[in-house]
């Protein structure tokens, strides 16, 4: 093979007998070796085919930066040069959070004003969502407790403002990443307290119509994330306990510390029961003076004693000061300068009466 390489330069490199001047120009069209193309057509595959007649200083190409060369026209991608992460496939947490959402600016003007996480976060009423917030977060520290159904028995009973109350607190911790889904896709009403429009949700989810990744937002300035029940649907059992909704599931959890799962009320449909089974843990908001306990003991025999966390009381008689605890501050430190002010006054006086006497 060599030697027909050598006979093949030897013959490009000889001057044409009848027209010498025409080699030499050909030579200078066909570049610095000087082959004519059909010689240069054999050389060319000669090469392709033997790593014996490879050029000494011919670049070896590497499998790992292949895929980073010049794109054919027409990619997708920007300026026709293919990334090196098209294609991969990173960790399933790593992926998921670095995926974008559209977000939303939620404004306290326009949002249901029971949202005291929101409305009144120095309030004595949103403390007591502070005490609930804590008590998840350590259910999850110790029982490994990620993702949480919130029901009630019956309607009116505040589960969705519970849900979005301790949803937007779990979102101002650090360090954890909170989503919330509206799953009582028969009356959807999460987006309504909190007073945006948004188009597609959990019902388009389950339908596939959008992928989950497409139906969240983000709601800032908390940075809770949520699923939107979307279109309001009658199949809700059915899609409820389907594998979609439990892929929907997984994937969020994923993507997501916490899933706060507001389900439609207990005492009515099944759909919470369901949902409890798939989760890690649930919650049972009941209103003081309009539930009756015999209702609520009934329903809790149904339920598995070991994934609920608790009952949450809701509008009880007790009345809170809103502002008694800042309030207090501000009167202490008033209370403190005066008697500072009286102090000094009255060391003075008595330094006056030194110098008198």
């Amino acid at each position: 093979m060599g030697r027909v390489y050598d006979a093949l330069k030897r013959a490009a490199d000889q001057p044409s007998a009848a027209n010498p001047d025409k080699s030499k120009n050909s030579s200078r069209r066909n570049g610095a070796g000087g082959l004519p193309p059909a010689a240069r057509e054999i050389e060319e595959q000669l090469m392709a085919g033997s790593t014996i007649l490879r050029p000494p200083d011919a670049d070896y190409g590497s499998a790992s930066t292949a895929h980073t060369a010049q794109a054919p026209a027409g990619s997708a991608l920007p300026d026709g040069i293919a990334s090196r992460a098209a294609g991969a496939t990173l960790g399933a947490a790593g992926a998921a959070r670095a995926a974008e959402f559209m977000s939303y600016t939620i404004s306290a003007a326009r949002v249901e004003p029971h949202l005291v996480a929101i409305t009144q976060p120095r309030s004595a009423y949103n403390e007591q969502f502070r005490s609930l917030r804590t008590r998840v977060l350590q259910a999850g520290e110790h029982q490994q407790v990620r993702t949480i159904v919130i029901t009630s028995v019956g309607i009116g009973e505040g589960k969705t403002l519970t849900s979005l109350n301790l949803s937007w607190l779990l979102a101002q911790t650090e360090g954890v990443r909170c989503l919330l889904i509206d799953s009582d896709l028969r009356a959807p009403c999460a987006t309504h307290y909190l007073g945006i429009d948004t188009p597609l949700g959990l019902s388009e989810v389950l339908s596939g119509e959008v992928s989950l990744e497409q139906a969240i937002v983000r709601l800032e300035p908390s940075g809770l994330y949520l699923l939107p029940g979307g279109r309001a649907r009658d199949d809700v059992a059915e899609m409820l306990s389907g594998p979609t909704y439990a892929s929907v599931l997984k994937e969020a959890r994923r993507m997501f510390d916490f899933v706060i799962i507001d389900a439609p009320p207990l005492g009515i449909f099944t759909d919470a029961s369901v949902l409890i089974d798939k989760a890690d843990g649930g919650l049972l908001v009941v209103r003081s003076g309009n539930t009756r306990y015999a209702i609520v003991d009934r329903l809790l025999d149904q339920l598995p004693r070991e994934r609920m966390l608790g009952v949450v009381l809701n509008r009880a008689d007790a009345v809170l000061d809103a502002n008694s605890y800042y309030y207090q501050h501000r009167y202490y430190d008033r209370e403190r300068r005066v008697i500072k002010g009286a102090e000094k006054d009255l060391r003075k006086q008595e330094e006056e009466v030194v110098v008198i006497n």
